[in-house]
């Protein structure tokens, strides 16, 4: 994407993420942005013992902190997104074994959709972090369904090893943001840039 315009504070907004469903997200809400995603270490540190609200804000700022080092100024705009079922914190899944293990858990239960989101105008202010949670339950789907689901690939790189956009009518979203379970809470970041003045170009 092109150098954005500066915002009313005088700062671009930059997305720290290489997700392409944040970065439409975002085109479709009238953003102006531009993308620098953190580096790879930056996304790890899931820890089993710290409760899953807690985690997923920790690594929504670590992103943050990280992409802060590349840039002089900017409004950094990170987030990092978990699903929690039966009390297992549940990431992206390693391979598609693992995929499959995950999709196995999910299925037939009410699971959670959990996401941090951390604001930083830096370097004149300080990071700003909140979370916005959703939840969903899966249908008892069938073993082949879930093969057929894994042999698309769409699981790769997402949190829970599925995507609510992929439009799986084995999922329902019983409360919350349905763009929180795409991986950025929509009308919570709303909320956060208003503060800045930061508004989408709607024309």
């Amino acid at each position: 994407m092109s150098p954005s315009p500066e915002n009313a504070v005088g700062r671009e907004l930059i997305l720290a993420s290489n997700s392409p469903r944040r970065r439409e997200l975002l085109e479709s809400a009238g953003y102006h942005f531009r993308v620098i995603p953190p580096d790879p270490a930056a996304e790890d540190g899931l820890c089993s013992g710290e409760p899953p609200l807690h985690t997923a804000m920790r690594l929504a700022r670590q992103k943050a902190e990280n992409v802060a080092q590349k840039v002089s100024s900017g409004l950094i705009l990170a987030c990092d997104t978990i699903v929690v079922c039966c009390g297992q914190l549940l990431g992206k899944p390693e391979d598609r074994d693992h995929a499959r293990q995950i999709l196995r858990l999910l299925r037939g239960r009410r699971h959670q959709v959990i996401t941090g989101l951390c604001l930083w105008d830096y370097p004149h202010g300080v990071p700003e972090v909140r979370s916005a949670v959703s939840a969903l339950m899966m249908h008892d789907i069938a073993d082949h369904a879930i093969e057929e689901y894994l042999a698309t690939g769409l699981w790769k790189g997402k949190a829970g090893a599925f995507g609510y956009q992929d439009r799986l009518d084995w999922l329902v979203l019983l409360e919350g943001s349905v763009s929180n379970v795409v991986g950025l809470p929509m009308e919570l970041l709303a909320e956060m840039l208003e503060q800045y003045r930061v508004l989408p170009d709607l024309g």
